[in-house]
């Protein structure tokens, strides 16, 4: 039976676990969202990156000395790793805290591409970093033994421990408000409309999640190809350098990254290369929902931002921002023909088709053929 998330808190809470800061994960929605519902903002943080969580728990526990919990999706553990072994190590500073992981590409459960390699070698990769680690899942029948012994090796040795979460663990949680301003176009609305305005010979790079999700689709229903658009199906927050890097090779051809606020924000220092290097071929679309969709529904910090004036600051040549379709079918076509470095931020709301699908085509392939219409 699955874990009620409710549950799940109020057993940290009474463990005097009231401090949780991390990145939105699809396996650890219901809990996120629960945590969300419950705590003041200042006790539960949503931060850019994973790496960021670790170190503002440390913080928290440099100030406090009470253990905090870390939460991500265990492709995030990456952007972790540093911060983990360099700074709450037990052979540096020594720093306890319980690290919620959610373990996508679990070996002999169906997951994404991207998630494969990193499913295969979780346990192998917190044996290597030498993170004490407990597994649960929805058919636990000893979560509250496995949680306070985690909490107990983390307290008494001062150093981080691992939770897994097992795909289903969680049951729902439903959510006290629903924020989506249904006054704004949807994400879906805007691509079509950029897909259709871009020239023909555009290179495009998508990001993560339900964005290349769509405009796979978009493309499907179309019956056009796929080579024009490298889908970013994993490393969330490096599409622009990703999109940098082609610009760079191709300076004769328009490159369009679309981005989302959650990627963006994720990696934000990537904007000050692309400012550096000045390329006037390099088209920065950010399609903003103001949350982290593809995991939950989460906000991000997007709302206590202003793009326009980062991307300015890091040396974008032109800036666009926009709320409506009208505006959009308006402004598509003098954003493109503008020298870039340029972004176009665009409002939209959140959520999308209950019927969305995922991209039929191998990862390898979307790149084969990504890479054959560069070269033309």
């Amino acid at each position: 039976m699955p874990i009620n998330p409710i549950d799940f808190y109020k057993y940290l809470s009474n463990n005097k676990v009231n401090f949780f800061t991390g990145v939105p994960d699809s396996l650890l929605k219901e809990f996120c969202l629960c945590v969300d519902d419950n705590l003041p903002e200042k006790n539960h943080i949503i931060t850019a990156n994973e790496g960021n969580a670790i170190a503002l728990a440390a913080g928290y526990h440099l100030a406090t000395g009470e253990l905090p919990m870390v939460y991500m999706q265990n492709s995030g553990l990456g952007n972790a790793i540093n911060p983990l072994l360099s700074l709450c190590d037990p052979d540096v500073y020594s720093i306890p805290m319980l690290i919620l992981i959610g373990w996508r590409g679990e070996s002999g459960v169906k997951d994404e591409p991207q998630h494969i390699k990193q499913g295969k070698i979780q346990l192998d990769l917190l044996k290597t970093m030498d993170i004490p680690f407990e597994i649960i899942s929805s058919n636990e029948n000893e979560v509250e033994k496995k949680l306070l012994r985690s909490i107990k090796i983390a307290t008494n040795d001062s150093r981080p421990v691992a939770i897994l979460v097992k795909k289903g663990t969680f049951d729902r949680y439903k959510l006290t408000a629903n924020n989506i301003n249904n006054a704004l176009m949807s994400r879906e609305e805007s691509l079509k409309v950029i897909l259709n305005n871009l020239p023909d010979s555009s290179i495009i790079v998508s990001t993560t999640g339900k964005t290349s999700r769509e405009i796979f689709e978009i493309r499907e229903n179309k019956k056009e190809l796929h080579n024009k658009d490298f889908l970013t199906v994993g490393s969330m927050g490096h599409c622009s350098s990703i999109a940098l890097g082609i610009a760079i090779a191709k300076p004769d051809r328009k490159i369009i990254c679309i981005d989302g606020d959650g990627s963006l924000i994720m990696h934000m220092g990537g904007l000050s290369t692309v400012g550096k290097l000045n390329p006037s071929n390099f088209y920065h679309i950010l399609i903003n929902n103001l949350v982290h969709e593809s995991v939950g529904g989460q906000q991000t910090s997007a709302n206590a931002i202003n793009f326009s004036s980062i991307a300015k600051s890091n040396g974008y040549n032109n800036v666009f921002s926009l709320d409506n379709k009208e505006q959009l079918e308006f402004q598509i076509n003098e954003f493109i023909n503008q020298s870039g470095p340029a972004l176009l931020e665009v409002l939209v709301k959140a959520g999308s088709r209950k019927n969305l699908g995922r991209p039929t085509i191998k990862p390898i392939n979307n790149k084969l053929d990504f890479m054959d219409f560069t070269k033309k």
